[in-house]
């Protein structure tokens, strides 16, 4: 038995669930915020067996695609370049980070 822990943008989050419920997986969703673009993002929790882990991992890269996104910093330092205002950078946003754990023990109560 495997837990997958899978984080996602929010914009993928409603698809990514719809494609895993309609093969037959069941999650757990999270809400959650990424540290660098302070933005939402969900954390899903998949039990699954070892059989069906790389079908599942297949279905996050199919739905969950990486993007250039135009984000506008905020400047941390006071002072004189207060008076300029922060060049946009193009950063990717999106994809997945996904974890697989063994799991020692598995209960339904």
């Amino acid at each position: 038995m495997k837990l997958i822990v899978c984080i996602v943008s929010d914009q993928d989050a409603p698809s990514l669930l719809e494609e895993l419920m309609d093969k037959g997986y069941r999650a757990t969703k999270l809400a959650s915020t990424g540290g660098f673009l302070k933005e939402g993002n969900t954390t899903l929790l998949m039990g699954v067996t070892e059989e069906q882990m790389d079908n599942v991992i297949e279905i996050i890269k199919n739905i969950c695609k990486v993007r250039q996104q135009v984000i506008t910093p905020i400047s941390p330092l006071p002072g004189p370049t207060e008076s300029f205002g922060p060049l946009p950078l193009e950063v990717s946003a999106g994809g997945a980070t996904i974890f697989v754990l063994n799991v020692e023990k598995h209960l339904k109560v």
